[in-house]
């Protein structure tokens, strides 16, 4: 099957060709067919497996059958609904490359930059408005977006959105929308949390499953070290002072733990630096294009934050922290070994995280290869410490035997 099996018409067609795209992905072949259908979906597909096409081109297509030709201002037709920023832009300029040839105008709105900008754009006529959650809500309170003409809506990673706090937003953003719209989500992950959600706002809706990659983790060389918790720190100094070379992400759960990773980087010398969503806009297009362009090659991130930035030529990533959900892991380390190079992955494991390895091992059908000898790991921590110990002993002893000798030669002197 190619793209021209999937009933788009010229305009798209060509614009799909201008970007070298000849053989459509698994997500494109099992979702295209069903959107245009316009029926509600449920869809699993990771970012990296080509989903924004397999919204984006469908959505041009209905929209291009019936869109309107006059000078009469063009009303949102088409909503997506990003988590963040990054992500927004990354679909936006997708939205602008196949749009090309259609005459069907897209734009972006999201937090952090001038309102008046954005509603300047908006005023102008869109047909496919792109938005995170947040400042949508902001534009619709001002009455500088209606949502009441949109006829599709997509919600794109639905389980970072609900892990954000978007919930109550995506409802209040699902009802400004016309009752006959249809609904498309996409979702990296499918917890019950998603499906319970997913069952409220959408009506009958077809599901759409991509497998996660194996075919990442096969590229990655990955190592797992068991280490306290405690001494993640030590070990994480430890490797980037002997073993891990190159550009390196690093994943922290916590915002939190990006920013104290970064100090303590920073006070050994390393060129990191931490992103996050509490960095302002500005701030965090400085630090990727810092870490783009050799200025740093340490990257400290959480998983939102990371969702949506596309690193070319990435050596190494560090999982500081485990992530709980299998398929996150391999969405890791897929960032590394792209374009048919190998890459590395490096994982450390504290006691308490001992049941997501055994999760991961199970999605990836493999076991990680375990590095034991490393000066952070439990049985060098029990071994330094009985060391210690004995030390500790052996000085006690040295400290009694020379309190017994001087004292028996005090015993002596006495007795002459």
């Amino acid at each position: 099957m190619d793209f021209s099996d999937l009933n788009l018409n010229k305009p798209i067609l060509k614009a799909v060709f201008e970007k070298n795209f000849e053989t459509p992905t698994e997500i494109q072949k099992k979702t295209i067919p069903v959107v245009l259908a316009k029926k509600d979906l449920i869809a699993t597909a990771q970012t990296g497996t080509g989903k924004t096409a397999a919204f984006i081109l469908p959505i041009l297509q209905i929209l291009f059958r019936n869109q309107n030709n006059s000078e009469e201002k063009k009303n949102v037709r088409s909503l997506i609904i990003s988590p963040t920023r990054e992500l927004a832009n990354q679909i936006h300029e997708e939205s602008v490359a196949f749009a090309k040839y259609t005459g069907l105008k897209t734009a972006v709105v999201y937090g952090g930059t001038s309102v008046d900008a954005q509603e300047k754009v908006i005023n102008e006529g869109v047909d496919i408005l792109i938005a995170t959650p947040g400042r949508l809500i902001d534009l619709c309170k001002q009455d500088i977006v209606d949502l009441s003409t949109v006829e599709i809506l997509v919600l794109d990673e639905a389980d970072l959105m609900l892990d954000m706090g978007f919930i109550d937003d995506i409802k209040k953003i699902s009802r400004l929308c016309s009752e006959e719209k249809q609904t498309l989500l996409f979702s990296a992950t499918m917890p019950n949390s998603v499906l319970r959600f997913a069952e409220r706002i959408l009506s009958d809706p077809e599901r759409v499953e991509v497998e996660v990659e194996k075919k990442s983790s096969n590229k990655v060389k990955q190592y797992l070290y068991y280490v306290p918790k405690p001494s993640k720190v030590e070990l994480c100094l430890y490797l980037l002072r002997n073993t891990i070379q190159g550009n390196i992400l690093i994943f922290r759960r916590t915002r939190n733990g990006v920013d104290r990773l970064e100090q303590t980087l920073l006070k050994n010398g390393f060129k990191a630096e931490g992103l996050h969503g509490e960095k302002t806009q500005s701030a965090r297009q400085n630090i990727l294009d810092n870490f783009k362009f050799n200025k740093t090659n340490i990257l400290i991130a959480t998983d939102v934050a990371s969702r949506g930035i596309d690193i070319d030529d990435l050596d190494a990533v560090l999982n500081f922290d485990l992530p709980n959900i299998p398929e996150t892991y391999v969405h890791r380390i897929g960032r590394t070994g792209r374009a048919g190079k190998t890459g590395t992955s490096y994982s450390l494991c504290s006691p308490d995280e001992k049941e997501y390895v055994s999760a991961i091992q199970k999605v990836i059908k493999s076991a990680i290869p375990v590095v034991e000898d490393h000066p952070c790991s439990i049985k060098a921590k029990e071994t330094s410490r009985q060391n210690k110990t004995n030390q500790s002993k052996s000085k006690k002893s040295k400290y009694k035997k020379s309190r017994k000798s001087e004292a028996s030669k005090k015993k002596k002197k006495r007795w002459y």
